[in-house]
């Protein structure tokens, strides 16, 4: 069976992206940060270890932008967070399905290879993000895909990763390093002061949560 990896990415139109960014340095130049996000992130995780996919907004962009050769785009779908990263683990051909966005500077091919490699004996993979949620979920989808997934969950809150976790009780669970996004002005100014401290830390651990208490 293949591996499958999903990058999730925003057709880069401007005043379209990265509104918070924007907020804080301009429309321009949050969009020529995300432009240069989508590039990168599919330049360093193109690998042929596993298939790679675009889920893509709007779903017109599937055939009416010019994504990097290699990847295979997709329509993101309608709904929430939630619906929309549950669409791929049941549409995909058979295998394991890693899912990640584009606006993560510190992911590297090794992270989504140790996300893979997890999955030959979890049910699932986070990757935890600094602000609360994760930036990135991987599904074994063997025997099937958890019917816990997201059930629940508020996006975007500090306790998104928990809340994520209680619905999947009962499920050994894998953990890879925790990341930080580049959301906004402060993030940015970060990110390029070339400071990984604040991008990087390493928390892998592997654990069987049997809910909130365990």
């Amino acid at each position: 069976m293949d591996r499958h990896l999903v990058v999730f990415a925003r057709q880069p139109r401007l005043g379209r992206v990265k509104t918070r960014l924007a907020r804080d340095v301009g429309a321009v130049a949050a969009w020529a940060f995300h432009r240069r996000m989508v590039d990168g992130v599919t330049r360093r995780l193109g690998d042929p270890r596993w298939r790679r996919w675009l889920a893509v907004t709007p779903d017109g962009a599937v055939g009416g932008h010019p994504w990097p050769a290699g990847w295979t785009a997709i329509a993101q779908g309608t709904g929430d967070l939630g619906d929309r990263m549950a669409r791929p683990l049941f549409r995909l051909p058979p295998g394991p399905v890693v899912i990640v966005g584009t606006d993560i500077p510190g992911i590297e091919k090794t992270h989504i290879a140790r996300a893979f490699a997890l999955l030959g004996d979890h049910d699932a993979v986070f990757g935890p993000a600094a602000d609360g949620g994760f930036w990135l979920v991987g599904v074994r989808r063997r025997p099937r895909v958890p019917p816990g997934l997201y059930a629940g969950v508020r996006w975007s809150r500090p306790d998104t990763l928990t809340v994520t976790l209680r619905g999947l009780s009962g499920c050994r669970i894998g953990m890879i390093d925790a990341l930080a996004d580049v959301d906004d002005g402060a993030a940015l100014a970060q990110f390029k002061a070339g400071n990984p401290d604040q991008y990087t830390r390493n928390s892998r651990k592997s654990v069987r949560f049997q809910g909130l208490g365990a």
